[in-house]
């Protein structure tokens, strides 16, 4: 059981208020730590010896550790696999080599890509002169015609990677390649030929490379299924990217539905702004023009291209590399907006409006639709699924290229640029003025306050960055003040029981004082009146004792965020922190667990038994030494947090939480005889 869900079944047995399963609690980003205990010595009596060096071959470390190829095993690694066929078809017509791609997806669980491309190559490789180049290919990392600039200028594809991670994590995968009018088969399972090259015969109005594949449950589990919306959405995404590729959607009949049809050709010779235009449709635009264009040969190393539109309505942005999604971002997003920016503030000093001195890319960018597609020669990429683009040169391509297109635009419609330019000063005048507001309302509400135990505030005025721990009486609240980095971190004491907004009525939940301070303290207001602009801290930290009575509050706690302040958790603000419950030491190395079980395996691989250990059991934040807080659970290069996240969708997770946290006994019964048979593996 992960420590995740470990923690998460301590809070559901603590007491018949709990909180359900459907509050998922995820590691919070804390990338200067990934450990539970913080060692003091880096002494160890471990032995270390060549013996335990492990060598994995072939596919074997992609089957292992999946997670490093496709990042992980959910839903969206599923798709994944999908990803990197569809970019290696695209890297064929990008390369001027295809013109037409083929997408089907069946009710048993095979996906069908093909393109009419060259065909990967079937001869004997020179270095193997027993495989054929295909079977090289489908079976050997890093094995690809990718690595130089003589198969391919551009690509999207993982530089021999894709393919056969996609062959590692299948159940079943057939390929076929047609060249020179004969086609030839191959099948494969998790990564292992289960047939040889085949020989099938003459295909004379047919070429290039067709593979099937059906994903393995034994990595992703029998419930992960593709969708079909999101499979049809992905492969329409990529017509938009490259214009005049022709791209043929199918699927069998029993997947189909009003937004999936069986059958629909891409094809979209406009490319972005075609895009562009049927997104923005119907919405209240700000000015009547999309901003697009092109710059380089799409396909060549620093082509670029681009379409924004200014409306009434939530931004977004969408960027490519080499028609790869960067759905995180990256250098050729940060030369888009470096490029509006300088537009617009050189367009202001020509026409001496001396407010613009004020705006920001993301005032520019407030209200707006912007979508980037950029080529660029081997991409450089942050992880393996190639998320932010992290190439140097991206940055000053799109600069460039968008820069002095943006400059003729504005000129060429100063009524649209005037337009522009006076929307984005607004949007600069009400965040600055927000701002203002933002600290004007945390000075006044800090001396309104009257809280058990008193807020102990943070001296920072503004809210990035601001931390607020909720802890549980003066006791744990003194050691937690004395604990915390001033400057950024709060501390509100809560006292006696907190109330469980589940099950009682909005009268009773206004007058509790409890609630009333928590609210006031927080700043942002409740329900429909909530608004993330006041919240007065980035980070809303729950600190309760690391034992059941800690939990059974924790839960109350998070109950109450998830039926006033939803919004709260869902843009990421809530968290736990993790105090340990024992402290080992042995001469000068000290461990920190966080349960028995925690306890008696670090006892088991970290200390000599022959010589004396120390154990202290905290029984309270109140009884902890404040440095050891500090140490193990404020500090944030060595804390780690768990933070709290809503996985299945409201209207589920609502019932859950009424299940368990209501006034109904009897449903809390029900889920305990259902889970029963888990109890064994809680440590309580």
């Amino acid at each position: 059981m992960s420590r995740e869900n470990d923690l998460f079944a301590k809070l559901a047995a603590s007491s018949k208020e709990e909180i359900g399963s459907d509050l998922a609690i995820k590691k919070s980003i804390n990338k200067e730590t990934n450990r539970t205990n913080i060692k003091r010595s880096s002494s160890s009596n471990s032995e270390y010896s060549a013996s335990d060096i492990e060598v994995l071959e072939g596919l074997e470390p992609v089957r292992r550790r999946p997670g490093m190829y496709i990042g992980g095993t959910d839903i969206n690694a599923l798709h994944h696999l999908f990803a990197e066929l569809i970019d290696n078809s695209m890297d064929e017509a990008i390369g001027g080599h295809a013109t037409r791609i083929m997408v089907h997806l069946s009710e048993d669980g095979f996906l069908t890509v093909t393109d009419n491309g060259r065909g990967i190559p079937v001869d004997k490789h020179p270095k193997f002169p027993d495989k054929s180049a295909l079977e090289i290919i489908m079976t050997t990392l890093h094995a690809g015609g990718k690595f130089d600039s003589g198969a391919y200028e551009t690509s999207g594809g993982l530089h021999g990677v894709g393919v056969s991670v996609v062959n590692a994590l299948s159940e079943k995968l057939i390929v076929e390649v047609v060249i020179n009018q004969t086609l030839y088969r191959q099948s494969y399972s998790r990564g292992k030929p289960t047939s040889k090259l085949e020989i099938i015969g003459k295909e004379h109005n047919r070429r290039g490379t067709s593979i099937s594949f059906r994903p393995d449950p034994e990595i992703f589990g029998n419930k992960l299924k593709f969708s079909a919306k999101k499979i049809f959405k992905m492969a329409r995404a990529k017509a938009y990217l490259f214009g005049g590729i022709e791209i043929r959607w199918s699927c069998d009949e029993g997947l189909a539905s009003e937004e999936v049809p069986i059958k629909q050709t891409f094809l979209y010779r406009g490319g972005l702004r075609d895009f562009m235009q049927s997104r923005i449709e119907g919405k209240a635009l700000i000015v009547d023009d999309i901003f697009s264009g092109t710059k380089g040969k799409p396909g060549t190393h620093g082509a670029v291209e681009w379409a924004i539109s200014w409306y009434i309505g939530d931004s977004f942005t969408s960027s490519y590399c080499n028609t790869v999604p960067t759905q995180d971002g990256g250098t050729h997003e940060a030369g888009l907006r470096l490029a509006l920016l300088r537009g617009l503030k050189a367009y202001a000093e020509l026409t001496n409006n001396k407010r613009a001195a004020i705006i920001t890319s993301e005032d520019i960018l407030a209200n707006c639709a912007a979508m980037l597609s950029i080529f660029v020669r081997e991409p450089e990429f942050v992880g393996q699924t190639k998320d932010k683009l992290a190439s140097p040169q991206a940055n000053k391509i799109v600069d460039n290229a968008v820069r002095d297109a943006f400059d003729h635009w504005l000129a060429d419609s100063p009524n649209q640029a005037k337009k522009l330019l006076d929307w984005v000063i607004d949007r600069a005048e009400e965040r600055l003025r927000r701002r203002k507001q933002k600290e004007i309302d945390r000075q006044s509400a800090t001396k309104k306050l009257r809280l058990p135990g008193k807020l102990a505030d943070c001296s920072q005025a503004g809210a990035k960055g601001a931390e607020l721990f909720i802890v549980e009486g003066d006791s744990a609240g003194g050691s937690a003040k004395q604990a915390r980095n001033r400057e950024n971190q709060a501390v509100l004491p809560l006292r006696g029981k907190v109330l469980n907004v589940a099950s009682v009525t909005e009268e009773k939940l206004l007058a509790n004082q409890q609630i009333s301070d928590l609210i006031q303290a927080l700043g942002c207001g409740t329900r429909e009146r909530y608004n993330e602009e006041d919240l007065r801290y980035e980070k809303i930290i729950i600190m309760t004792d690391a034992d059941v009575d800690g939990a059974h509050i924790a839960s109350l706690l998070m109950t109450f965020f998830f039926k006033e302040m939803p919004q709260l958790i869902d843009n990421g603000h809530l968290y736990l922190a993790l105090p340990p419950l024992f402290r080992i030491t042995q001469g000068a190395k000290t461990f920190y667990a966080m349960d028995e079980e925690d306890k008696e395996k670090i006892i088991a691989t970290k200390f000599n038994k022959k010589q004396k250990i120390d154990i202290t059991r905290f029984k309270g934040l109140g009884e902890m030494p404040f440095k050891h807080l500090k140490e193990t659970t404020m500090n944030p290069k060595t804390r780690n947090m768990l933070q709290v996240r809503i996985i299945n969708d409201r209207p589920s997770t609502a019932n859950s939480v009424e299940r368990l946290m209501g006034n109904r006994p009897e449903a809390r019964f029900e889920f305990i005889q259902e889970n029963a048979e888990f109890a064994k593996d809680l440590d309580i």
